[in-house]
């Protein structure tokens, strides 16, 4: 199963243009920038239409619109808005933590967890500031999905494995706000 990371693209998903072929898509957060209802809409008439099997994503601090929704009516079948919750595709268990939400919500047996928030100290820098969550990093290590796919800060764009865990930030801009970085992709077998 072929995966593409997106994340914080702050209102320019529309300029997104060269993503590249993959069975699901996960957009991490902050695809808004106010956090207004129309913002959102934009977002998932976009996102929806993307030619992608499945697409999952989760709320960053910026998508205010969605911080206590627990689901959203009417979507279609394949697009997976994890807000605390787990989904299976074709045998792989992903699971989508809500931004600020407690990791103690994450249960074990992930195959592929999303948040918003990075685990404190792994691609968490931005700005000279470390943005991560250090209860978070101790419960992903606790419970140890395959990988972790989150965003926030946007300057600590990278990959690492670490304990067999790989850590992805996954931020399209910079703190700019400039569309510097490219979508991550990962190939993941169960």
């Amino acid at each position: 199963m072929r995966l593409l990371q997106i994340s914080d693209t702050h209102n320019r998903h529309n300029e997104l243009t060269y993503l590249p072929e993959a069975d699901v898509v996960i957009h991490c957060g902050d695809f808004t920038e106010q956090g207004t209802e129309e913002e959102t809409l934009d977002f998932l008439n976009w996102f929806i239409e993307l030619p992608y099997k499945h697409k999952i994503f989760v709320t960053g601090n910026h998508d205010l619109c969605l911080w206590d929704a627990e689901g959203i009516e009417d979507l279609p079948e394949n697009v997976h808005f994890l807000q605390d919750r787990g989904c299976d595709i074709e045998g792989m268990k992903f699971f989508g933590l809500a931004y600020n939400h407690s990791e103690e919500l994450l249960p074990s047996g992930i195959d592929v967890l999303v948040t918003h928030e990075p685990p404190v100290m792994i691609h968490d820098e931005s700005s000279g500031t470390h943005w991560g969550n250090a209860p978070l990093r101790n419960r992903v290590f606790e419970i140890k999905p395959k990988y972790h796919l989150f965003d926030h800060a946007h300057d600590g764009y990278g990959t690492d494995k670490q304990e067999g865990i790989v850590f992805s930030n996954g931020a399209i801009l910079d703190d700019r706000y400039n569309i510097i970085n490219k979508p991550h992709i990962f190939e993941i077998t169960k």
